[in-house]
């Protein structure tokens, strides 16, 4: 290699993959304080903290979820087994597998999480792919009562996280199911129609339907489909274009109309957006989906649904619904310039070793003090300094 060469490797050591970042100390501080606050409300609400690890093997670790995040988990062999290791993109399967195979308690089951996941490529253009995702489970309850309890901590989670202005966007992915089991149309044309759903175009939606073997009252039913995103409204345009061929989508229009109106009791007034064929995990949700977006930023801020029976591959198949977001998504809109605040005692190095035991009484308290190192006049991190009088010790704000 030459020197040339060398030296601009050198300078590239600092590099860092796209799409991963590190925390400096004010950020981190603020999301490690938020990570705490989060944890403790979810602990007000009966939830219990789980550490599943960073690795396990992909068997267990992509479990219900293969078709979903394969092609997001980093994979290396295990030296001591030779098996296939995966690095977690995602804790909520995890979570499954402890409350179906490590707790197994009877009953509803809470559970909570925090910490980071590895993507192999972003999920957004400006997405980090190493988030610290942090969320909640329930687990073994099946009612609406329990879909309610976690977007209502979904949204008290953003609120004690300061983002202010969020709109719910509520959908049923068993909507889409039930039509697709009314038609019984080949996988090949549910595919394409599912893909047409995605896109929310009437014009691509008609031109596939022409292409269907569906009669003409179908296919007006089908067309409509792709509109029904709105207001409250929309719920009653669905019930009526459902009550008569596929009354079990009636069924979950009504479910949702239920939350809608349950979450409002519960938090006043919400600025709610209704989606039914929002069909984002489709292939791994099975009821009630739901989002949270900020003003201002495009991508969903928290999301979630139902995911009955994930467990039964652990052995023990549950009623499962949860959410989860990415602290650091959350720190971003928290706002802020994301300078270093000064707080903290600062303690000369020139007091002596007679000034160990006060230094060492404060930190008990809880007091941050930085005790000064040969040579060192001062911390900018801290805004008071520790000062003797005397026999006397006192704190004083730094001039």
């Amino acid at each position: 290699m030459s020197r040339n060469a060398t030296s601009v490797a050198a300078q590239d050591r600092w590099l860092l993959p796209e799409g991963i970042e590190e925390l400096l100390p004010a950020a981190a501080a603020r999301v490690e304080n938020m990570r705490r606050d989060l944890l403790d409300l979810y602990r007000c609400w009966g939830y219990q903290l789980v550490m599943p690890p960073l690795v396990e093997y992909t068997e267990s670790l992509l479990i219900g979820l293969g078709a979903d995040l394969d092609l997001q988990t980093f994979k290396l062999t295990d030296q001591l087994s030779g098996r296939t290791l995966g690095i977690r993109p995602d804790i909520t399967p995890q979570t499954a597998r402890i409350d179906a195979h490590s707790l197994r308690p009877e009953g509803p089951s809470r559970l909570c999480y925090a910490g980071t996941v590895v993507h192999t490529r972003p999920t957004s253009p400006f997405a980090s792919r190493t988030p610290i995702q942090l969320g909640c489970e329930l687990y073994g309850a099946e009612g609406v009562e329990a879909d309610i309890e976690i977007i209502c901590l979904m949204l008290e989670t953003l609120r004690v996280a300061g983002i202010d202005n969020i709109t719910l966007d509520l959908g049923h992915v068993g909507i889409f199911r039930e039509l697709m089991a009314c038609l019984s149309l080949s996988e090949s044309d549910q595919a394409r129609l599912f893909d047409a759903l995605q896109e929310k175009s009437e014009a691509l939606m008609k031109e596939l339907l022409n292409q269907l073997d569906v009669d003409d009252g179908w296919r007006a039913l089908l067309a409509q489909l792709a509109t029904l995103n709105g207001s409250v409204e929309v719920l009653a345009t669905a019930r009526s274009l459902f009550a008569e061929r596929a009354p079990a989508a009636a069924e979950a229009v009504d479910r949702l109309e239920q939350v809608a109106i349950e979450l409002e009791r519960r938090n006043g007034p919400l600025s709610i957006h209704f989606d039914l064929c929002e069909l984002h995990g489709y292939h791994y949700h099975t009821g009630l989906v739901f989002a949270a977006y900020a003003s201002g930023h495009g991508e969903a801020v928290a999301n979630g649904g139902r995911y009955d029976d994930v467990g039964e591959a652990f052995g023990r198949a549950r009623p499962a619904t949860g959410f989860n977001t990415d602290l650091k998504t959350l720190l971003r809109l928290q706002g802020g310039d994301g300078a270093a605040s000064a707080d903290g005692v600062f303690a000369p190095h020139s007091l002596g070793d007679d000034a160990w035991a006060e230094i060492s009484r404060l930190r008990a308290q809880g007091v941050r003090v930085v005790a000064g190192l040969p040579g060192q006049d001062a911390a900018p991190d801290c805004d008071r300094v520790l000062r003797r009088n005397g026999a006397a010790w006192s704190v004083e704000s730094k001039i």
